[in-house]
């Protein structure tokens, strides 16, 4: 989970002055002095309408209510009891604005009819200002969040993706009663095309392997046959599922794998893969540990 992240807003200096209508003080340029002051006053705002749009949410129709908030915070001077409001309106939009809508599209993607608790956030958060009446630590917390985030994402993603889970789970029934299929006890499915007489990989073993994924409906999502070439890598350096096969596969082999979408990418969409998808791959275990040219 993303934690909330503070804008520093910038400094700048504060002297007392007299507005004009629009809320901007009118330059005098009699010396060095004012005239150095009113150059950094213009250059510090490159990029501060695109910083203000895009990073803090303000409407530009509402440009003269900032310039009048901005000269209310600058004649503040360092009254702390000021800047201490000044930067709680400032992260509570924050909060509103960027924390709320980026936790609810992670927890609920384009559902904008769900949301979490904004009474119940705040309680966390204030508590945790304060360091009173807190339910839990801030370990806990963060470890809690985490936790009911990923159940949360995985309900959202199944009520939208539950057609493919239902999907995998009729196959994997029917097919683990086809002719030569075997079942390994992770659940990781396998029909035995040619069998090897080689070394049978452990999972930390480097393996030389030719393979091509697809999904249910005969989508090719990924090949080293196209490619051209076959890739090396360690068993366990990839899905569960090709890990288990692959340390019960001889060299020489070459099987077709069905992989249960828990053992594969799971409530996870991936490129071409959609979540809760059953995978199958042509795996053809050239070498073990292959020598280095």
């Amino acid at each position: 989970m993303k934690k909330l992240m503070i804008v520093a807003a910038m400094a700048t200096a504060a002297v007392a002055f007299t507005s004009c209508n629009n809320g901007a003080p009118k330059a005098n340029l009699k010396s060095d002095i004012d005239t150095v002051s009113y150059a950094i006053g213009v250059a510090q705002t490159t990029g501060l309408k695109d910083y203000l749009v895009e990073r803090m949410g303000v409407d530009t129709a509402y440009i003269a209510d900032f310039i009048k908030g901005m000269n209310e915070g600058v004649n503040a001077g360092d009254n702390k009891k000021k800047a201490a409001y000044y930067a709680g309106i400032q992260i509570g939009q924050q909060i509103s604005n960027q924390l709320v809508k980026g936790i609810n599209h992670q927890l609920f993607g384009e559902d904008s009819t769900q949301t979490i608790s904004l009474k119940n956030l705040m309680a966390g958060f204030i508590s945790g200002v304060t360091g009173k009446g807190a339910l839990m630590t801030t370990t806990e917390a963060q470890d809690m969040a985490e936790k009911k985030m990923r159940e949360i994402q995985a309900k959202t993603m199944e009520k939208t993706y539950g057609a493919y889970k239902k999907e995998g789970e009729d196959f994997l029934a029917k097919n683990a009663k086809a002719e030569g299929v075997k079942v390994l006890p992770s659940g990781v499915q396998y029909k035995v095309i040619k069998e090897g007489s080689g070394a049978i990989p452990a999972d930390t073993s480097l393996v030389k392997v030719h393979y091509e994924g697809k999904t249910l409906d005969g989508n090719v999502f990924d090949s080293s046959y196209k490619r051209g070439e076959p890739i090396t890598l360690r068993c366990n350096q990839t899905i569960k599922g090709w890990t288990d096969a692959m340390v019960h596969m001889p060299a020489g082999s070459v099987w077709e794998v069905y992989i249960p979408q828990e053992l594969a990418y799971g409530e996870r969409e991936q490129g071409q893969i959609k979540p809760f998808s059953v995978l199958t791959f042509k795996i053809e275990l050239l070498e073990v540990n292959p020598k280095k040219k």
